[in-house]
């Protein structure tokens, strides 16, 4: 069967992640996708017209899998607690629903699910408990249907949360503003969007054995010298305050991927750390222009 007979129906469409998916899958596929009547689509209005849009706050999740043949559903709503929700707001989104999306998938013969998970944050919170516990609840069921768990390491592009780190800190450093930060030694693994969109598309277009992906560029570098770098490319004045504030709890010192599995199906990342935050400062530079012509 073609990719164009094909439905996909997406979780987190209207977020970072899920919206990149989206712009990349509606072209190939039949979209569908999950949101709340009050989300704001601001990062897909461009194509909300050629795909499906069903707030979930409005009409039962049974109907979405009736009245569309789902063959692939892509789990990437995610609720991180960081905007000071309660325990049960994030158990609900991170575990409840996605376990009856995940039933209603078995119930309706989906071929492939999808989850959108992390690597490396051992440090335990309500976020980490939630996932834990939804990815146990997974593995439960791994001979009912194919399921993949994409574990994601550092993901950063244009579009993502302005208080997301790297987002934060370009904005920052293009008004020149100083910065208080621990003292960088920690290692992490950066991965640009389009590499970690492009790893999403090659295993769903692949017949892998495999139940788990871990999604990185395979390599860490330190923050210090991560931030140095955007500092440099920004050609920001900003003061940088390294050893300002200390380390989490249970800092995790050095994270990356083994990407073993996604090269073995051919997929490996292509944009550089350089590139990937050129493509960010040129995004922001533009988004900058056009609120000054709107004004």
């Amino acid at each position: 069967m073609g990719n164009e007979m094909k439905t996909i129906l997406i979780t987190g469409a209207t977020g970072f992640l899920g919206s990149h998916l989206t712009h990349r899958l509606w072209q190939s596929y039949r979209v569908v996708i999950l949101k709340r009547s009050f989300s704001d689509t601001w990062r897909i209005n461009d194509i909300l017209k050629n795909i499906r849009v069903y707030n979930i706050d409005c009409v039962e999740l049974k109907r979405v899998f009736e009245e569309n043949q789902i063959d692939t559903v892509m789990h990437t709503a995610t609720n991180y607690g960081r905007q000071g929700e309660n325990v049960s707001d994030i158990v609900r989104t991170n575990l409840l629903f996605p376990l009856q999306l995940f039933e209603l998938a078995i119930s309706f013969n989906v071929h492939t699910f999808f989850n959108t998970d992390t690597i490396g944050y051992k440090y335990l919170n309500d976020y980490t408990l939630s996932k834990k516990q939804f990815l146990e609840w997974l593995k439960q069921y791994y001979n009912k249907i194919r399921v993949i768990n994409m574990k994601l390491e550092h993901i950063y592009g244009p579009k993502d949360d302005e208080n997301k780190f790297i987002t934060f800190l370009i904005r920052r450093m293009m008004r020149n503003e100083t910065i208080d930060l621990t003292a960088g030694e920690q290692k992490r693994d950066f991965i640009y969007i389009d590499d970690v969109i492009h790893a999403f598309v090659k295993v769903l277009e692949t017949e892998s054995l495999h139940n788990e992906y871990e999604v990185g560029s395979g390599d860490s570098i330190s923050i210090k010298k991560f931030v140095r770098l955007i500092h440099r490319l920004t050609e920001s004045s900003s003061t940088l305050n390294f050893g300002a504030l200390s380390y989490r709890e249970n800092e995790i010192m050095e994270s990356h991927a083994d990407i073993s599995k996604l090269t073995e199906i051919g997929w490996q990342p292509f944009v550089s750390s350089e590139d990937g935050i050129m493509r960010i400062i040129k995004n922001e530079k533009e988004h900058y222009a056009s609120h000054q012509t709107n004004c």
